[in-house]
């Protein structure tokens, strides 16, 4: 005990150095990790499928360009019609990241393999400067 007295900032700086390591997985696992640049090479060369999972009016505000619209809600009910072939690669977009993340969770139940989710959303898409169209 009088070890770990003396050297107490030793053990701190052990369990930062910890937690550094274990947050790119914990940030991960909760915004996707799909990057607007890996996306747009996904869509070009093994022809990806976006889906936006937001709400009808955040759609209408702006999506990615060619996305189609499948609000969350409905997704297990119409994604088997839109994306026929599970082979094909499938990148979900919502604002932010989170609700297409549960849309990847809930495509993957459904047979879609290659489903993955945008990290940050429409946001980071925006943020990297690529195509948004509106309506």
């Amino acid at each position: 005990m009088k070890f770990i007295l003396d050297n107490w900032m030793l053990f701190l700086v052990a369990l930062s150095s910890g937690a550094l390591l274990l947050w790119p997985a914990v940030r991960g696992a909760v915004g996707g990790s799909l990057t607007p640049n890996a996306a747009v090479q996904l869509i070009n060369q093994e022809k990806a499928v976006v889906i936006d999972v937001c709400e009808a009016s955040e759609f209408a505000a702006g999506h990615v360009t060619g996305a189609k619209h499948i609000p969350l809600a409905q997704l297990a009910n119409q994604l088997p019609g839109v994306v026929k072939n599970k082979e094909l690669p499938v990148i979900f977009v919502c604002q932010s990241g989170m609700r297409s993340n549960s849309a990847a969770r809930i495509a993957k139940g459904l047979g879609y393999q290659k489903a993955q989710s945008l990290g940050g959303g429409l946001s980071s898409w925006r943020a990297a400067s690529l195509p948004v169209e509106k309506g």
